[in-house]
């Protein structure tokens, strides 16, 4: 697999960043995310890291409150080159396959922690996995999309049937839900990440726009990282994080 940077951000400086699970056994998902799906393992201080194309994953150690499956934040997915190879390493790793169209080359896999992920084949790829998208569900799915629009720049569009918007590395889509479903704080995907150039200056204009955070901006220097937590107002929980692309970076020169 080519080194894995996070793409370059967009007019405002967003870019998708990471994705944090909570878990019951972090061993296990790390076997996962290295073995089955190739994830390079950085550091940044005590705080490992697990870097695929497009997206970084983290994992808490702890027990979830519940699926992701049934939030706000339906699921996640990736693209890979074969999936008929795919589902067998997922499934051999432990992983079940939840459902599965052969017809779209599409299947949904759990995995443990009862994480929802979809896998789409695109043969096209010039890497085995590569992130792809979060899919929410709600009732407002207009106001959503203008709300991240707003917030990080998110350019709107259609992916296929879906009403959808870009953010650098990431998709985001919509289902429409009949109502308003849980948030996703506390749960196996506890939160989405974003990783934002001069994060101090972008939460000070978000503050001045009337944007509360859950956790104001900070420097955490034991990881090298600057980060503020936000909820989005559907429920979806939000790290913004500065300094995970410097960390890309630094461990491509280190690898060269």
């Amino acid at each position: 697999m080519a080194f894995a940077q996070l793409p370059p951000g967009n007019e405002k400086g967003v870019s998708m960043g990471h994705l944090h699970f909570r878990v019951k056994d972090a061993a296990v998902h790390k076997r996962l995310l290295v073995e089955t799906l190739g994830a390079k393992v950085l550091q940044a201080g005590p705080l490992e890291i697990y870097q695929l194309p497009g997206v970084h994953i983290l994992l808490a150690q702890g027990t979830p409150s519940g699926s992701n499956n049934g939030t706000v934040l339906d699921h996640l997915g990736f693209k890979v080159q074969d999936l008929d190879a795919m589902k067998a390493k997922l499934t051999a790793a432990g992983a079940t396959v939840l459902s599965e169209n052969p017809g779209t080359r599409q299947m949904f896999i759990q995995f443990p922690d009862a994480i929802k992920i979809e896998f789409s084949e695109d043969k096209k790829l010039d890497q085995p996995v590569v992130h792809d998208h979060i899919h929410f569900a709600v009732p407002q799915i207009e106001e959503q999309r203008a709300w991240y629009e707003k917030t990080f720049g998110a350019k709107l569009g259609m992916t296929g049937r879906f009403k959808a918007a870009d953010v650098p590395g990431v998709n985001l889509r919509w289902n429409q839900a009949d109502h308003r479903l849980p948030g996703i704080k506390g749960t196996s995907v506890d939160h989405i990440g974003f990783e934002v150039a001069n994060l101090e200056a972008f939460c000070k204009k978000l503050e001045a726009e009337g944007v509360k955070f859950d956790l104001p901006y900070r420097s955490v220097e034991r990881i090298g990282l600057n980060i503020a937590f936000l909820t989005d107002p559907w429920g979806v929980y939000i790290e913004l994080t500065e300094g995970l692309a410097a960390l890309d970076r630094k461990a491509k020169a280190g690898a060269h």
